[in-house]
């Protein structure tokens, strides 16, 4: 090859590199203006979850103080205050205040999901001795139980266990979330609430009932938020559909896990495990900003 041509083929390479070389800085100037647009939608997206937290804190609290409201009067009613009651008063009294209980506990979801989306739930961790968390939650449940003959609470007295340090009253929401779903979605039967070792570290919690029982295909999103079980019983019975969602953020929040085992017309099981000592590494990473 003669200096001439070689020459022409130098010219030619420097054309090509010079055009390569404005091709990538255009792409790389397209990639800086795409991450902007990124980060200007990340702060955008983050603005929008925080008002919208905000608007379920606040609108949560609003509610409370005149449920609360309510509910004293019809407490004050029901012990007679103003004079006794007749039976059709009293049944309407009790009407009124287990309608605007079911409310209270929707409002407390909605605030309890917004304080978990805005980071500040706070993780109080404790010794307790679970027998004394079932003794709390059997007395809890007991006036429901008594005035529905067909249902028949159980706490089965668990094998030995050690005194376990984490949030009991977190712990004790899960349960009585699933305890209340047992007794709603079993018409007659029993729910049975049970505890055992899962392994030397952790611990399974189970709330089993003989209710109507879960399709197969609605399993996977139970737990997701506003996700509900399309039934006839369902749909007569309100619910923000956010119990179960608060159940896993609860349990995740404590290091454990969540798990379900259902049939229909066979019942269902719900679990929740959780380490017998929450770590101090899941304690510190939950600790409010």
């Amino acid at each position: 090859m003669g200096q001439e041509q070689m020459q022409e083929e130098n010219t030619r390479l420097a054309a090509e590199n010079a055009a390569l070389r404005a091709e990538l800085e255009e792409t790389n100037q397209g990639v800086l203006a795409l991450y902007a647009e990124l980060d200007q939608q990340a702060v955008q997206l983050r603005e929008v979850s925080d008002l919208k937290s905000r608007f379920l804190s606040y609108m949560s609290h609003e509610f409370r103080t005149p449920l609360g409201s309510i509910l004293s009067m019809t407490r004050l009613l029901e012990d007679g205050l103003d004079g006794p009651l007749n039976d059709e008063q009293l049944r309407q009294v009790r009407f009124v205040s287990a309608s605007a209980s079911e409310l209270r506990e929707m409002v407390d979801d909605l605030l309890d999901l917004a304080k978990i989306e805005a980071g500040r739930i706070t993780i109080s961790p404790g010794w307790f001795d679970l027998m004394d968390l079932f003794a709390a939650l059997r007395g809890m449940f007991r006036p429901l139980v008594d005035s529905n003959q067909r249902i028949e609470l159980v706490f089965e007295d668990p094998p030995p266990l050690p005194m376990l340090y984490t949030d009991d009253k977190k712990l004790a929401q899960i349960l009585r979330n699933y305890i209340s779903n047992g007794i709603k979605f079993t018409p007659e039967g029993q729910v049975v609430v049970s505890a055992r070792m899962e392994s030397d570290a952790e611990v399974r919690f189970t709330v089993r009932d003989t209710g109507i029982g879960i399709a197969q295909e609605l399993l996977p999103a139970l737990f997701e938020d506003f996700v509900q079980v399309d039934s006839p019983l369902q749909k007569r019975l309100r619910g923000t559909g956010l119990g179960l969602s608060l159940c896993k953020r609860f349990a995740e929040l404590l290091g454990g896990r969540v798990a379900v085992e259902s049939l229909p017309g066979s019942g269902s099981a719900f679990h929740v495990i959780l380490p017998v000592a929450l770590d101090e590494a899941t304690e510190n990473a939950n600790a409010p900003l």
